[in-house]
């Protein structure tokens, strides 16, 4: 990477890879999966497209990512996590779980699909029954399957499992998050559910911020 802390210290060395503003977001994007560049950008509108293009060459260079071509139909260049890069999740989740513990946080601001994707991987309690569940957010769809211990999300072109919610990323997040029930959050416009009320309440019961 271009610029460093100097230092022999291990973190110190771990934020010269990762440490430049902007870098783990990228990597948190790439978490559930390969993206194109245009990809990318949406989950991280903050980001200038030059300033996305640089980082993309320095974490490559420091081996957090890689390129590749996707398979036909798509046949398009795209950025994949390499083994270190993947090996963020658990600092991310670190993340996730003190951020949901301080003040300040303020969800009116833009949430990408993976990273609510990603925080709620990140909070779910993972007790009880299995349960199972699909969210699709304009071109993003994910399957989302919890309990007995295991958390697992995947993308999918279409999700096939549970109650499937749908709409912004935003207004999804306030029906996992919120207080307000989910009939109550569908009524209030924050997102819409394909399948069993009941279902899908006791889906988002398994979700609380400030854990």
């Amino acid at each position: 990477m271009p610029r460093t802390y100097g230092e022999g210290c291990v973190a110190a060395h771990a934020l010269d890879l990762i440490g430049d503003r902007w870098a783990l977001l990228i990597v948190r994007e790439l978490m559930l999966g390969p993206k194109r560049f245009g990809a990318i950008r949406a989950g991280v509108p903050g980001i200038a497209t030059n300033m996305l293009a640089q980082r993309l060459v320095d974490m490559e260079a420091a081996g957090l990512l890689m390129q590749e071509v996707l398979p036909p139909p798509a046949s398009i260049l795209a950025y994949r996590l390499t083994a270190a890069g993947e090996g963020l999740w658990p600092v991310i989740a670190a993340l996730c779980q003190w951020g949901a513990r301080q003040p300040g946080h303020d969800p009116r601001r833009f949430i990408s699909p993976t990273g609510l994707m990603l925080s709620m991987r990140a909070l779910a309690d993972r007790g009880g029954a299995p349960l199972a569940a699909g969210f699709v957010m304009g071109d993003e769809a994910f399957e989302v399957r919890l309990g007995a211990g295991r958390y697992e999300v995947i993308r999918a072109a279409r999700p096939l499992c549970g109650p499937v919610f749908r709409g912004e990323a935003n207004g999804l997040a306030a029906v996992v998050y919120g207080r307000a029930g989910v009939a109550d959050a569908v009524r209030a416009g924050l997102g819409q559910v394909e399948g069993d009320l009941g279902a899908a309440q006791a889906f988002v019961d398994r979700f609380r911020l400030g854990q």
